[in-house]
């Protein structure tokens, strides 16, 4: 994920001679920036950033922070994409008083098409804040919160929900293949179905209840099998105890 911001960050005209990474085994897509500048595990004496950006796994986060500390001056704003590490963590790791924003980022934001949700402590000014906008917004649309929470029903909705999209694509194949169809055209079926109905909906001024009821026909092969997906049992009821067991399962992490 911290590969796909910055590749957003350059792509938007940022110079990477202003980039530092700090990361003890850089991949082969951040080191080839070292030849345009960008400054690749330096000597950290007097660095002190504009921003931080703290994009490793939330397993590790109790070892990385502290070293992160001599680098946080008082205009940095430091943002996080950790999964489940709350405000309240990350102030107890870093200076007193800094500003900082947790956000929940998901995988489409590899192809510059992703949404993060962020929420930012009291000591965030509206400065600090556009640049963390600007920031993330390099891999997507950006929404932001006042209750932080909503994150745990957020990471159950978007930063899960790239697996719910998955997960369909490998059931409507193997219905396919069930119905009589060859393994690889169902594949192909489901695969370009589900991209294209995404599109549609993400460029569409019509909500998704709308989209779905100009596909269906009265009496036709859409409507015979959304009865049986919008059953008392069917997909809605199966979602929300995924969402919920999801948001529950968030909150037991952080």
């Amino acid at each position: 994920m911290g590969s796909a911001m910055l590749d957003g960050w350059v792509a938007r005209g940022l110079d990477p001679a202003q980039v530092v990474v700090l990361e003890p085994q850089p991949s082969l897509q951040v080191a080839r920036y070292g030849s345009q500048g960008l400054r690749l595990n330096p000597n950290r004496a007097g660095l002190v950033a504009d921003a931080i950006i703290i994009a490793v796994k939330p397993q590790v986060a109790a070892e990385v922070l502290p070293g992160l500390a001599p680098l946080v001056g008082p205009r940095t704003v430091v943002v996080s994409i950790m999964a489940g590490r709350t405000l309240t963590f990350l102030e107890s790791a870093l200076p007193p008083a800094t500003a900082i924003v947790r956000t929940m980022p998901n995988t489409p934001a590899a192809i510059g098409r992703g949404i993060t949700v962020a929420v930012g402590n009291e000591h965030v000014t509206p400065v600090q804040k556009a640049l963390a906008d600007r920031l993330l917004a390099a891999t997507g649309a950006v929404e932001w919160i006042t209750d932080e929470r909503h994150m745990d029903a957020v990471t159950a909705v978007s930063g899960s929900g790239p697996a719910y999209v998955f997960l369909l694509a490998e059931a409507l194949t193997r219905a396919g293949v069930a119905a009589g169809l060859p393994e690889a055209l169902a594949e192909k079926l489901a695969r370009v179905t589900v991209a294209g109905s995404g599109e549609l909906l993400n460029n569409a001024p019509a909500d998704a209840a709308t989209l779905r009821q100009n596909v269906t026909s009265p009496g036709g092969t859409t409507a015979a099998a959304l009865a049986v997906l919008m059953a008392a049992d069917g997909l809605g009821q199966l979602m929300e105890r995924a969402v919920a067991a999801a948001t529950k399962r968030s909150r037991e992490l952080a």
